[in-house]
């Protein structure tokens, strides 16, 4: 009798709750999501407090690229705005591939992902280093700190989430992932899409906000 109920509680759980609704792995995910939400809406105004209180001083310097020079919000972080959002897609794919019982799609989705990741992590840090090498530096009063403390907050959580999906991938080319059994990856497409829409408002904020303004 109580090895029959503990079977029906095990195929419960493997099933997600389906019955009842969304899983406990899935509502514990969205709580993590929305305290990491909170974290970023207190960044973001702070940052708009100190750009109304001192906004006069708050350009951003030039990205030179190629010996020319253009304004900071369309290069790089234009750019790799287009390719953190154009990652999305990719895992959207990944995500319905192994819900659908595709693990190669799911693979070649994962893959995207990543690649995309950390080409958007590389053209963080090529702004960093032409920033700095402009004098605009963490130092340089609450203008270079606010800068560095919101983008580079919001780049380790894309590193987060680059390694996370490294480690879906590798247990994908295992074989791990089933269209019933696949919560690390539905949990990796929920962060890495918050990833994603956090840097909209990052961008508009940091970047685009004094450009429009000058």
């Amino acid at each position: 009798m109580s090895s029959a109920h503990g079977e029906q509680v095990r195929v419960f759980e493997e099933q997600g709750h389906e019955e009842g609704g969304r899983s406990l792995n899935w509502w514990g995910m969205i709580f993590f999501i929305a305290s990491e939400a909170l974290i970023f809406a207190n960044l973001i105004a702070v940052f708009l407090y100190l750009y109304i209180r001192d906004g006069a001083n708050w350009q951003l310097p030039e990205a030179e690229i190629l010996g020319s020079h253009l304004p900071a919000a369309a290069f790089p972080a234009g750019l790799n705005t287009i390719i953190l959002l154009s990652s999305s897609i990719f895992m959207h794919m990944a995500g319905s591939a192994i819900r659908k019982g595709n693990q190669r799609k799911m693979i070649i989705g994962l893959i995207g992902t990543i690649v995309l990741g950390l080409i958007f992590l590389g053209g963080q840090v090529y702004e960093y280093v032409d920033f700095y090498g402009q004098n605009f530096t963490m130092t340089l009063g609450t203008k270079g700190s606010a800068f560095y403390t919101i983008t580079g907050f919001h780049g380790i959580h894309v590193s987060i989430g680059a390694l996370f999906l490294i480690i879906c991938l590798i247990r994908g080319i295992r074989g791990d992932f089933t269209a019933k059994n696949h919560f690390a990856v539905e949990a990796a497409e929920m962060y890495w899409h918050f990833v994603d829409g956090v840097w909209i408002f990052v961008f508009s904020v940091v970047y685009l906000l004094p450009l429009l303004r000058g």
